[in-house]
């Protein structure tokens, strides 16, 4: 019995080496490991932005006044680029032309209506294509505006003042969330790929036939085959982690790395098992490459990373429960985000475990039947 064991964990132990040297001496999957989790999180992190930053303004300032200046100079970096001022009849060319995002209308008599208590009606062309932005932009002007004419001229108290405090990410900075989320949707993709093309590798070059002359079991090769690009993956993810987004971009980790591993382990369990049964279900790495496409895309989609489940409806929020990414993206951002110990997130990890049993057991069957074949 024990030398049974040991045999088999001898056999997974080796076909794992065999593995990594394969890894190792194909230069292209090792510099798109590479790129994946340095160049492509930080790239990510810094220029996919959907929040108001240096945005295109102009103003048509027909007033001239105190008031209608000061609310210009308030138009500020970094939010927006210096403001443009601009004739009436040249708003509508240059929304057409995409100059400019916002283009604010300040009326004549504005501050003189103002004091004397008459209703005043500003304008804001919104170039909307933009939309995240444009919305939130809007907001930012409005609230410029208001608190610019309340300074000058003065506003009665409110009886109620809201304060308000932003947990885990103080300052609102939208690195803090896209790193991260950009480090697990790399760890999503790689942990189908390089277990799938490994395994088509094997049957493109025909060595796979080899392995089933060695006294092997599928179970064995599907062990090495997930355990060997895992190993790399959650290296490299761990390093990215440590070293780009919490070194080069400065994004504070709140909870235990070791426990985010854990955490990794058993995603990339689940998710490898499904890159190896959907390279079963393909003869080349060509089909291979377009049945995971459309598979990862849409894990992404309904994990939470990109949208809140929140805004799903209640069917789908209970129905992508059952995927191993929406698990995985709860937990991470429990524990990096706001230092979640193992108490809070244990259910989460006995899904990620439950999730991963099934999908091994999955592409085991799969694996086995196609081998017999």
């Amino acid at each position: 019995m024990r030398a049974g064991i040991g045999t088999a964990l001898g056999n997974i132990l080796w076909l794992t080496i065999k593995e990594l040297r394969v890894l190792r001496a194909d230069p292209v999957l090792l510099l798109l490991v590479a790129y994946t989790f340095t160049a492509a999180v930080y790239t990510v992190a810094t220029g996919v932005k959907t929040e108001v930053r240096n945005a295109a303004v102009a103003v048509v300032d027909e007033d001239r006044s105190g008031l209608s200046r000061a609310v210009v100079a308030a138009l500020l970096p970094p939010l927006f680029q210096p403001p443009v001022p601009l004739a009436p009849a040249e708003v509508a060319p240059a929304l057409d032309a995409g100059r400019f995002v916002f283009v604010l209308q300040l009326p004549p008599r504005f501050e003189s209506d103002l004091l004397a208590a008459r209703p005043v009606n500003l304008g804001l062309d919104v170039d909307a294509t933009a939309m995240a932005q444009a919305g939130n932009g809007a907001a930012y002007i409005q609230q410029i505006v208001q608190s610019t004419v309340a300074e000058r001229l003065g506003s009665p108290p409110s009886p109620i003042e809201l304060v308000i405090r932003l947990r885990f990410n103080p300052n609102g900075l939208p690195e803090w969330f896209t790193s991260v989320m950009q480090v697990m949707n790399s760890t999503l993709i790689l942990s189908i790929i390089l277990p799938g093309a490994a395994l088509l590798r094997e049957r493109e070059h025909g060595t796979l036939e080899h392995l089933l002359a060695m006294p092997v079991t599928p179970l064995q090769i599907l062990l090495a085959k997930i355990g060997a690009n895992a190993l790399v993956i959650v290296t490299a993810a761990i390093l990215s982690l440590l070293l780009v987004v919490r070194g080069l971009l400065g994004v504070p980790i709140a909870g235990s790395v070791p426990l985010f591993v854990v955490g990794t382990m058993l995603f990339q369990v689940s998710v490898a098992a499904l890159g190896v049964l959907l390279a079963t279900m393909t003869s080349s790495t060509g089909q291979f490459g377009l049945l995971a496409l459309p598979a990862f895309i849409l894990m992404m989609l309904l994990s939470g990373s990109m949208t809140p489940l929140e805004s799903m409806p209640g069917w789908l929020q209970h129905a992508v429960q059952v995927l191993p990414t929406t698990q995985f993206v709860a937990f991470a951002q429990s524990v990096l985000f706001r230092g979640a110990g193992l108490d809070i997130v244990a259910p989460r990890l006995a899904a990620l475990a439950v999730l991963g049993v099934l999908f091994l057991g999955g592409a085991y069957l799969r694996l086995r039947d196609t081998l017999a074949s």
